[in-house]
């Protein structure tokens, strides 16, 4: 089982390596310049927001997830550990402060897509454009549990 807790700097090469590994497995459809882009944007960021770390006994990061205001930014896990539970524990985590919790995911992505609509959350729109402007299309999510809060 995965304890959750906040990142400090000392985990910070650690969560961009996780980010890393996981956007090379699952982003194929980014151009390696877009890629290049993004990683220093947020090489850059990362070390400046308050993540949620998934650890491991030896409390190394395995996933990790930025909330904010109710909406999850980011949620990425080493690819290594895939179908181990790691990032539904932390949806988990965010919904029990976020019921009506919302998250963004690359329309290209579809296996984060099946992976957020297997855990609840439902379609609310779409964008042509990422939050950066870029032309990776998004589908906009909110976990149903919105709607029985309401």
């Amino acid at each position: 089982m995965e304890n959750l807790r906040p990142s400090t700097p000392k985990d910070m090469p650690r969560v961009i390596d996780i980010w890393r590994r996981a956007v090379d497995a699952t982003h194929e459809f980014l151009a390696p310049e877009d890629r290049a882009a993004i990683e220093r944007e947020l090489a850059a960021f990362l070390p400046t927001v308050p993540l949620c770390l998934a650890v491991d006994d030896a409390d190394v990061p395995q996933g990790f997830m930025l909330l904010h205001e109710g909406h999850m930014e980011a949620l990425f896990v080493d690819p290594a550990c895939h179908g181990r539970g790691i990032g539904s524990a932390l949806i988990r985590f965010a919904l029990k402060a976020h019921p009506g919790l919302t998250t963004d995911v690359n329309e290209a992505n579809r296996r984060a897509l099946a992976f957020y609509e297997a855990r609840g959350f439902e379609k609310t729109g779409r964008s042509a454009l990422d939050g950066q402007g870029r032309p990776y299309p998004l589908v906009h999510l909110r976990h149903r549990s919105a709607a029985s809060a309401a």
